[in-house]
């Protein structure tokens, strides 16, 4: 048993009890730079494809922010491990966090301009709603009866997420929707899934891009809520509802149920021959 006046420990109470604050600070700072995080992946997933999931990369990009500011408290000998996709950054960018780490400021010296985070409650997106900002640290809510999988059944309806971000007025931004309500049940249809939405000509023929289903009713909901109901980009006619046949919908029971146990959704794979 450790003594209460051993100096580790009653560091680690205090650390406790003012986590909760810590956290919220920390939380507030990300919540100032997160128009950056979004318009940058939102742009990443616009010239790359469908299959960028933009709400991985904010989390990845925000995770890697906090890993390199514990550089900031480093002893100078122990070397604070980096993310694997750090490996690719380029030299200079590289040469730049160890500059500042030397110097032990967060941030380079500042240019002319608006301050990062400056009147982003203000900011509206390209559909005209007021800019959200994404919860850092809040993890995602997967219950409910929303999440049951036995929600699912041969007459459940579905529709194509690029449809549904027009129908809610976000055409002109693929993968926001996906950003903004994290917590939408989606499902990312494999190869087989696409070649049967392509011969019902649900979909056009993608190639490689990723192509995710989402529950009709789901976003309905979404659109009768506050945040739509009233907008005037509003086309709940480009939805075009379909049920899929039903060993797809079994398929997507599956990974409902996966992801409801806080797994990770499998990757696409090709049907057997």
């Amino acid at each position: 048993t450790r003594s209460f006046t051993d100096p580790s420990v009653s560091m680690e109470l205090l650390r406790a009890v003012l986590q909760p604050s810590i956290n919220e600070e920390i939380r507030a700072v990300f919540n100032k730079y997160m128009k950056f995080f979004q318009t940058a992946a939102i742009n990443v997933r616009d010239n790359v494809g469908e299959e960028v999931d933009p709400e991985q990369l904010i989390q990845e990009t925000c995770r890697s922010c906090l890993e390199q500011a514990k550089l900031l408290f480093s002893d100078g000998k122990k070397v604070i491990p980096r993310l694997p996709h750090e490996q690719a950054v380029p030299k200079r960018a590289r040469q730049m966090d160890e500059e500042l780490s030397r110097r032990g400021s967060p941030v380079p010296k500042k240019r002319k301009g608006r301050p990062p985070g400056q009147s982003l409650s203000n900011d509206r997106g390209v559909s005209g709603m007021a800019a959200w900002k994404l919860k850092v640290s809040e993890p995602v809510k997967r219950d409910g009866p929303k999440w049951d999988p036995s929600r699912l059944t041969e007459t459940t309806t579905f529709v194509l997420g690029s449809r549904a971000n027009k129908a809610l007025g976000m055409g002109g931004t693929r993968g926001r929707l996906y950003i903004k309500h994290p917590h939408l049940f989606k499902y990312a249809a494999d190869p087989q899934d696409k070649h049967w939405l392509t011969e019902q000509q649900h979909m056009r023929a993608i190639g490689g891009k990723m192509a995710y289903l989402l529950i009709e009713e789901d976003i309905r909901d979404l659109a009768a809520s506050e945040d739509y109901r009233d907008s005037v980009d509003l086309r709940l006619e480009e939805l075009k509802p379909f049920i899929p046949p039903a060993w797809m919908t079994e398929k997507m029971q599956k990974h409902m149920e996966t992801l409801r146990r806080g797994g990770d959704a499998p990757p696409p794979e090709d049907p057997p021959e």
